[in-house]
């Protein structure tokens, strides 16, 4: 297992975290999506190591910016 912790910027609601989580999830090999709300923090949690290129592309879908 691999796990990676982003942060991302935009996110002021459920909703917001909703959204991110769902776009996180279409990515191949993840298994699990934790938001941390206040902070912004992402943890995904994959079989292998996620691209971070795929990252930055399921949170731009979202409608918000990965920090970094």
């Amino acid at each position: 297992m691999s796990e990676s912790v982003h942060t991302v910027t935009g996110m002021t609601c459920g909703h917001c975290a909703g959204a991110v989580t769902e776009e996180i999830s279409r990515i191949d090999g993840v298994s699990d999506v934790a938001v941390d709300l206040p902070t912004g923090r992402v943890t995904i949690t994959s079989a292998t190591p996620v691209a971070l290129d795929d990252v930055r592309a399921a949170v731009a879908e979202a409608g918000y910016e990965l920090v970094g």
